[in-house]
């Protein structure tokens, strides 16, 4: 009898990578989480301590993991571990991924498919390189769930003067990035504090253990929303005793698959119906969701290949095309050449990629651009690049699938790089004999930036109405100006009454609002400008989508913060009267929501702090982190 999959009695699947400076600790906090819970096999504590005795060496939790005899005896984890810890609630893949610079790679290759990323920090070493270059390679990855431990507690006497150190000091490193942890957790690996169970040891630390925050994480059920993604993996075709089936084989990456489903592939755009669901040893079923590896067959016989992408026909479809904007990381021994040709993997797709046009580079480890007009990427930098594929491939942006829109670069069968696609880009003429953006004349971000003396920022101001997000800007814009700096306010007295004087207040409406002003404030960057916008943008939803317009680089989101009663105190114009008696509809705070941000870069309290004082907190940012 045909049935459909319950999800809501499936335990949920979580790909957890760990990640961190070699030596920090995260094989031995793998091997205690799965002690304490009580997940090893039989015996397998018994034996690794009998081996260590046997060889005369301490014990580590690490051996657990640490199953090569040539990673034993160097004391590194060489390459990215695999293994699997169940509880009531989840399913987990842990993948332990290497810290040593020489294995980065490895981690790349593990962390490119993670759901959630754990970062460990030695408490005795405290941030290094290394440390800071995962968080920044965890942030082009889209990870967007990261948890750091601060490990080693025991070895500085528990004591919270220097968790909160290396807390901060890791919280200032990543405000230039787009990673937002989580949780910062203190821990002992070796003695389990803060493991699965709380420590006695430090009474001062009141949030959740490891095994809780990984509890509260979120996996495959992210996805279940999203427009069906399934890549083709392979086909498999039967001819004994007259089957005849054609099963198209792969992973569902993201919603839903129903028999009678009609679909469509990219990029060969060719389209049939569902007509059967096959799962190897399991009883028929006529749907299946996020994460399960499965099989179809279709009503009408089409000749596909791996790589083409399978979507529900009328839901949003993927990018064709062969010219892409991305931003990667290298880690090759070998330079990253403009020019040269290498293996591009994405999804189940493998095809040879080329180099076109190297933008701009990064230093991983301080988030500094590089003052380089180079058309090379060394390793450990990041760049920005236009690459050319050799045909047509389906693929979908960072900012829509954030898994998805993650590939890697090989060169010479090792993996070299990874990154995220920021755009299609369309409109590509092959017929230059010259690279994309190197026309004659052509005016590039670096030469503008370099004349300005200024790099493109856009600082999006958010909050109610009446918190003062205006009048801080204003006097923001007064006081840029009085140092010799570019900049340019844009608020609804200048939008509203111009390029958006078509648009109401309904959510829709505001949402098209923020996308205009957003691709404005877009442009006033590549500039070389410093724009001030300031808008209400009451959503999580549409800053979001105004930072993956505008770009994460020079993105800084301040919430200007103030009460209902205050902002109700401050209402000259009768605005929130009004709105209260309903004579104004969808009016933020009264009829319409706000959402504050969840980690905005910047705050500014309103009922605190003056104005003035609200302006030197901005420019000392400025100044901290673009040196303006």
């Amino acid at each position: 009898m045909d049935k459909i999959m319950d999800t809501s009695s499936l335990q949920q699947d979580m790909r957890v990578v760990f990640a961190g400076h070699v030596d920090h600790g995260k094989s031995t906090v793998i091997g205690r989480l799965l002690m304490d819970y009580g997940s090893l096999p039989e015996g397998k504590l018994e034996q690794i301590r009998e081996k260590c005795r046997k060889t005369a060496r301490p014990f580590e939790y690490a051996f657990l993991l640490d199953a090569l005899k040539e990673e034993q005896s160097q004391g590194i984890t060489i390459d990215s571990a695999r293994c699997f810890f169940k509880t009531k609630n989840k399913n987990y893949i842990l993948i332990d991924a290497p810290g040593h610079t020489e294995f980065i790679k490895n981690m790349v290759s593990g962390a490119s498919r993670a759901d959630a990323a754990v970062l460990v920090i030695d408490a005795v070493e405290g941030v290094r390189d290394n440390s800071k270059r995962h968080g920044v390679y965890l942030s082009l990855l889209g990870i967007e769930q990261v948890c750091i431990l601060i490990n080693k507690m025991d070895l500085v006497g528990y004591k919270k003067e220097r968790f909160d150190e290396i807390t901060e000091e890791y919280i200032e490193f990543l405000q230039g990035t787009s990673l937002k942890p989580q949780s910062f957790i203190p821990i002992s690996g070796f003695y389990g504090d803060n493991i699965v169970n709380y420590s006695e040891h430090m009474e001062w630390y009141d949030g959740k253990t490891l095994l809780e925050t990984l509890e509260t994480l979120k996996g495959e059920e992210k996805t279940l929303e999203k427009p069906f993604r399934m890549p083709i993996q392979d086909i498999y075709k039967f001819t004994k005793d007259g089957d005849q089936r054609r099963i198209i084989a792969g992973t569902v990456d993201s919603g839903t698959l129903n028999i009678g489903d009609q679909l469509i592939f990219y990029p060969s755009e060719k389209k049939s119906r569902l007509k059967s669901i096959e799962c190897f040893g399991k009883e028929k079923i006529n749907q299946v969701t996020v994460g399960y590896a499965t099989g179809f067959t279709l009503e009408e016989q089409l000749f596909l290949q791996r790589g083409e992408i399978a979507i529900k026909l009328g839901e949003q479809p993927p990018f064709v095309g062969r010219h892409i904007k991305t931003r990667l990381f290298w880690l090759g021994k070998q330079s990253l050449m403009e020019g040269k040709k290498y293996l591009f993997k994405i999804g189940t797709t493998k095809i040879d990629v080329k180099v076109e046009k190297i933008l701009s580079i990064m230093d991983a480890s301080n988030i500094e651009i590089l003052a380089k007009n180079e058309n090379k990427v060394e390793r450990h930098e990041i760049a920005e690049c236009i690459l050319t594929l050799d045909k047509e491939i389906a693929f979908d942006t960072a900012d829509l699938f954030p898994s998805a829109g993650r590939f890697v670069i090989v060169e010479n069968y090792n993996i070299s790089g990874g990154g995220i696609i920021l755009e299609n880009i369309k409109n590509y003429s092959e017929t230059l004999e010259m690279p994309l953006f190197t026309q004659s004349g052509k005016v590039s971000y670096e030469e503008r930036c370099g004349q300005l003396g200024q790099q493109g920022i856009v600082l999006w101001f958010t909050g109610l109405s009446g918190a003062g997000k205006s009048t801080i800007a204003i006097e923001l814009e007064r006081q840029l100006m009085n140092q010799g700096k570019l900049s340019f306010r844009l608020d609804g007295d200048n939008i509203r009454d111009g390029l958006n004087s078509d648009l109401g207040f309904s959510l829709i409406d505001r949402d098209e609002n923020i996308r205009r002003v957003s691709e404005t404030a877009k442009l006033f960057k590549e500039s070389g400008m410093i724009t001030l916008v300031s808008f209400i943008s009451p959503l999580r939803s549409m800053r979001e989508k105004a930072k993956n317009i505008i770009g994460e680089l020079g993105f800084v989101e301040v919430y200007v913060k103030a009460s209902f009663e205050t902002c109700l105190a401050r209402d000259t114009k009768g605005l929130y009267s009004k709105a209260m008696e309903g004579k104004i509809k969808n009016f933020t705070g009264v009829s319409s929501p706000y959402e504050e941000p969840d980690c905005p870069d910047l705050i500014l309290d309103t009922e605190k702090n003056d104005i003035r004082e609200c302006v030197e907190q901005v420019l000392f940012y400025l100044e901290k982190h673009f040196k303006i």
